[in-house]
């Protein structure tokens, strides 16, 4: 005999699910979550990590074993994040050797950590796609599953937009902070020349300077877009991005095949600058990722095939943020590190991730050098604005 009072039965938890290929998952589903989230970008775009995996570029030989987790409410894709089983801390550009380390010290095994990421791309946005809060918690619970099942040391989510910071932080994970250069907008379109009269006389006339030598070098800049970028001038790009790696004594993380795949599935996402010398020769090429809906323009890659003066300077900085001015665009971000882009009017920027970590020792140490560390880089953050390169409204 049942009561009429009966409690009713719970409603079914989610599937969690794991694969270890991003093109198991479907990229309208996926995508879909992706533009509502607070800070989407061209990098998370499905499309993007499915080229990281079929290009070779981010796959399991290399360290990069695909982890992909994903939330699933009946046949409702309703949480998910790109995830990695790691080897090793290389294309992270959140600095973790020190703890590996430690680890190593102690005799325990750092590696392999489970890393929530978009590799190789060191740029903020949204990593824990999510219909609403609770399917984000289970996204979290599905992580912390994962690492306890497989006894990882550790998980780590890079680069996350503040809805991660505040739902990582709410779910007892170390938040660490970092900081990088970006340029913000008023969206009101105005010429570079424009724009330099906003910044303090020094670096101005440096500026000025700089890119007088290129021209008088006889560079002049060509700008592609989308489609207009031919395969021979990917093939062009890729020669001076393989150099940049050489010149450093390291491979290129990722394959022309990557590039290739970029070109096919994803060309309204790219905009190319080619140098150009005197005689019209191709010397060199910077590739800046964009994006329409945010109207927000990534510096990525470079190089060139010979050496001249000031080339870095205005492939990778002038020319894009003379493009996103001339368009009226609202942010150029310009990579990670380099406090040489505050001259150029790149100001900083607190970047954030967030740590779990299983060994109770070591959560604890880790913690207290994250708020140590926290606290320096607040008081750098401080310094820095305290010397930026833009005039005071009164003076020259």
């Amino acid at each position: 005999m049942t009561s009429a009072h009966a409690t009713p039965p719970a409603p079914p938890q989610p599937l969690i699910r794991v694969d270890d290929d991003p093109a198991a998952l479907p990229r309208e589903a996926w995508n879909a979550l992706l533009t509502r989230s607070p800070l989407p970008s061209p990098f998370m775009r499905l499309e993007y990590l499915e080229a990281m995996h079929a290009s070779g570029s981010a796959v399991a030989k290399k360290g990069w074993q695909a982890q992909f987790l994903s939330v699933w409410e009946d046949d409702e894709l309703i949480a998910a994040c790109p995830a990695y089983l790691k080897g090793h801390s290389y294309g992270e550009y959140v600095f973790d050797w020190a703890w590996a380390d430690a680890y190593q010290r102690h005799g325990l095994a750092y590696y392999p950590k489970l890393l929530v990421a978009v590799p190789f791309t060191p740029v903020p946005g949204s990593r824990l796609l999510a219909r609403d809060d609770t399917a984000r918690e289970w996204l979290l619970k599905g992580l912390r599953a994962l690492a306890m099942k497989t006894e990882l040391s550790s998980v780590h989510v890079l680069f996350g937009d503040e809805s991660d910071r505040q739902a990582l932080a709410a779910d007892g994970w170390l938040p660490r902070q970092q900081v990088q250069f970006h340029w913000t907008g008023d969206g009101v379109p105005r010429d570079f020349d424009d724009y330099l009269r906003t910044l303090q006389r020094e670096k101005r006339k440096k500026i000025q300077q700089e890119r007088r030598k290129v021209a008088d070098a006889g560079i002049r800049f060509e700008t592609l877009r989308g489609t207009a970028i031919g395969a021979d001038d990917w093939d062009f790009f890729y020669e001076c991005y393989t150099l940049t790696y050489l010149a450093h004594r390291n491979k290129p993380y990722l394959t022309r095949d990557f590039f290739a795949r970029m070109a096919a599935d994803m060309p309204e996402h790219w905009l190319m600058f080619v140098a150009r010398d005197a005689q019209g020769e191709r010397v060199a090429a910077s590739l800046v990722a964009i994006d329409d809906a945010q109207r927000a323009a990534y510096g990525r890659y470079w190089g060139a095939t010979r050496y001249i003066p000031n080339l870095h300077f205005d492939a990778c900085y002038y020319q894009p943020l003379a493009w996103c001015l001339a368009n009226g665009w609202l942010r150029f971000e310009g990579g990670a590190q380099g406090e040489h882009k505050m001259a150029r009017g790149l100001m900083p920027v607190a970047t954030h991730s967030a740590h779990w970590l299983a060994h109770p020792q070591f959560r604890e140490a880790v913690a207290d050098f994250l708020e140590r560390e926290g606290q320096a880089m607040d008081e750098y953050i401080d310094e820095l604005e305290r010397h930026q390169p833009f005039k005071a409204a009164a003076t020259d």
